[in-house]
Formats: structure tokens, C-alpha cells, sequence
């Protein structure tokens, strides 16, 4: 309790018990529970690896499983939400170019006409917004180092540098309803997202009790507990280190001492992301049709609200800037002769069958030749 209430910090060369409100205690207690959280986790997927882990197997390959919260739009959308739909928006830019680069691979395989378009580039507006230097997020740092920054000061800045020069930053509208006041809103690929800014600088800054943590690390009878903090070193510890190594002459940098929840966030998303694009993914959309788990009922709201969040009409709009449509020329031939049933006999080879079926559809005006493309063995169409 006094770890919590009257934390040790350093202040110049002296460490000093410094009292806490009420607010702070709670920040710290949170912080801790976090931070305890992540590290039993860790540790419980360590101890999985290692009882699983079976000795001389090559790990070229493997199956991995990621299950992540989907895009999320709430009444009150605070630091959590944009961490939430800044990760969703690179996975949804992930599933767009792994998607349609393979897509207008098959087009290149089959010989068709077809400029290359990465569609992963649709929402590189919005994703250097969050993270690009001068960003949102790179802003949101910076002020966590500011002194007597507040919220309403990182608001006012992101207003300053954002609002009217950047597309995807807008003016929020008036709450309606049981919406929260929001100071900032974006466009997502799913739907513009107003953002409350309250809290975010102490949920970004997110400071672990180093005081607390010394306790929890000389804990007696709870061996798990020690293990699990072993690695982190506190403020006293390092100044401690420094002063036996050399006098205390070198000073640790701030990106050493200080690392924000966005940093070790945008890190982790990092390495997150450099994995998928080395792995052969496959994407699965979950569906849920109504909040009451009844059988033969269809919220529609719900379940449009779904596939907005979840990608699947950004994928559908992209599909029809391509050919969705694909079938072999045997296949086309037989279920479309009734359209031209001479030019469907008109030969042999089913390729040649195909494309007369087709010109004479463009001939007769019920088709243009911008709908569809024959391939060396299907046809293409929208």
C-alpha cells in the first residue's frame, strides 16, 4: 500500500517518497494490473511452447492463428478504439494487396489485358495520418514528454496540424443522442470515427510503479511472481548500475527510459505485420446474425454494420474494378449458347466458341468489350 500511496522517484541526484492522489493511485494500480497481465501471459505461452516444443524439427513452417477485436465505432471512442482501428486498417490494406496482387497474377497467367493497381494504397492516406511523422500518434509522444501538456493542448495541436489539410481528418459533427463530445473525427475504411482525446496522455504514458515493482520482485513464497518481473529493471536499479560502472557520468536516454504504450504498440504491429507478409494467409470473415443467439433470425443492420467493419464490402468494392467472374471456355460455352447458339457451334475449340459467343453479344449491343477479357482458358467477365 505505502509503494502505491508514496512512490519513490528521483528528484536531481536525490530519491524521495512522493505522495499521490487519488486519480494517480488508480493510474498505477491499472498500470500494474496490465503490466502483471502481459507478463503471466507471456510467460503462459512460453511454458505451452516449451512443453509442445518436440527437438531436431525444422520450423520452416508453421500454423499460426490471429484473432484480433474488428473495427470498432462506439458512442465514445477514446485511445484504445484508435489503436484498434489503426491495426485493422494495415490488416484491411494487408488483405487488399495480398488479395489483388494474387488476383491480377491469375490475369497475367492467363494472358489478359490488365493494368496493375495495388489497391493496398486506398487507405495509405489514413494510415500515415495515425503513424507517419507529425501524425497522430507521433504527436500524441511527443506531448506525453511535454511538460504541463494536457489533453486539450494535444487537441488543439492535432487540430492545427490536421483539420483542412488532411483528407482523412475532419471537423467532428455534434453528438447525437448518447454520443460523447469528440475533438477529432477520421475517415476509416469502414466509416468516419469521432475521437474523445480525454485520458489518452496517461493511458500513453501508462508509467509502471517502480516502487511497486522493486516489492513484487523481492516477494517471498511466490516464486511465479519473482520470475515474471525478473527482467525489468527499475529507475533505482539502473542509476545504481551506472554509478558501480562509471561513476554515474553517463545519463540513460530519454527512448531508453521512457517508452510510451504507443511505441511498444506500433513495435509490436511492426513485427506483427513483417511476419504476415512472409506467410501464405487465408482470411476468414465471422458473421453473427442477431445479438440473441436465435436460430432463422436476420438482424439486418447488424449484420450490414459486420460487413462493413470486417472488410468485406471494401473487398467487394475492389473486386468490381477487376473481373470477379471467372469460368473455363467448355463451361461458358454450354451455359451461355442460348445467347448465340450459331457462333457457339462454330468450332471445335471452346476458346474459339467463347469469343465468337461474346463478339456477337458486343455486336448486337448487349455487351461491351469492357466487361469482360478471354483468357488462355477461362473467361473473364463482370
Amino acid at each position: 500500500l505505502k509503494a502505491l500511496v508514496s512512490p519513490r522517484v528521483k528528484v536531481g541526484t536525490e530519491w524521495v517518497s512522493k505522495g499521490q492522489n487519488v486519480d494517480q493511485v488508480n493510474w498505477a494500480i491499472g498500470a500494474i494490473a496490465k503490466g502483471l497481465y502481459a507478463r503471466v501471459f507471456h510467460w503462459l505461452v512460453k511454458k505451452c511452447n516449451l512443453t509442445l516444443d518436440q527437438q531436431g524439427i525444422s520450423r520452416d513452417f508453421f500454423i499460426g492463428v490471429l484473432d484480433i477485436a474488428g473495427f470498432e465505432i462506439f458512442d465514445f471512442n477514446s485511445f484504445e478504439q484508435l489503436w484498434i482501428n489503426f491495426v485493422n486498417e494495415r490488416l484491411q490494406q494487408f488483405f487488399n494487396h495480398h488479395m489483388f496482387v494474387l488476383e491480377q497474377e491469375e490475369y497475367a497467367r492467363e494472358g489478359i489485358q490488365w493494368t496493375f493497381i495495388d489497391f493496398g494504397l486506398d487507405l495509405q492516406a489514413c494510415i500515415e495520418l495515425i503513424e507517419k511523422p507529425l501524425g497522430i500518434i507521433s504527436m500524441l509522444d511527443e506531448e506525453c514528454i511535454v511538460p504541463k501538456a494536457t489533453d486539450m493542448t494535444l487537441a488543439q495541436k492535432l487540430n492545427e496540424q490536421h483539420l483542412g489539410k488532411h483528407p482523412n481528418f475532419e471537423k467532428p459533427k455534434p453528438p447525437k443522442g448518447k454520443q460523447a463530445e469528440a475533438h477529432f473525427a477520421m475517415r476509416h475504411y469502414a466509416g468516419t470515427v469521432r475521437y474523445n482525446v480525454t485520458n489518452w496522455l496517461e493511458k500513453n504514458k501508462d508509467p509502471l510503479n517502480d516502487t511497486v515493482v522493486t516489492v513484487m520482485k523481492a516477494s517471498k513464497g511466490n516464486d511465479l511472481l519473482v520470475e515474471v518481473w525478473q527482467d525489468y529493471v527499475t529507475q533505482e536499479e539502473t542509476a545504481a548500475a551506472q554509478k558501480a560502472g562509471n561513476g554515474g557520468s553517463k545519463k540513460k536516454g530519454k527512448s531508453g527510459s521512457f517508452m510510451t504504450v504507443s511505441m511498444m504498440y506500433r513495435e509490436s504491429l511492426n513485427k506483427l505485420m513483417n511476419m504476415l507478409h512472409k506467410t501464405h494467409p487465408h482470411f476468414i470473415r465471422c458473421i453473427i446474425p442477431n445479438e440473441k443467439k436465435a436460430s432463422g433470425v436476420i438482424d439486418a443492420a447488424l449484420v450490414l454494420n459486420q460487413l462493413t467493419c470486417n472488410g468485406v464490402l471494401e473487398g467487394i468494392r475492389i473486386c468490381r474494378k477487376g473481373f470477379p467472374n471467372r469460368t473455363l471456355h467448355p463451361d461458358f460455352v454450354h451455359r451461355y449458347a442460348i445467347l448465340a447458339a450459331k457462333e457457339a457451334k462454330s468450332s471445335d475449340d471452346p476458346k474459339t466458341c467463347a469469343g465468337a459467343l461474346l463478339q456477337a453479344l458486343v455486336n448486337s449491343k448487349k455487351l461491351t468489350e469492357e466487361q469482360f477479357r478471354v483468357g488462355h482458358t477461362k473467361i473473364f467477365f463482370k
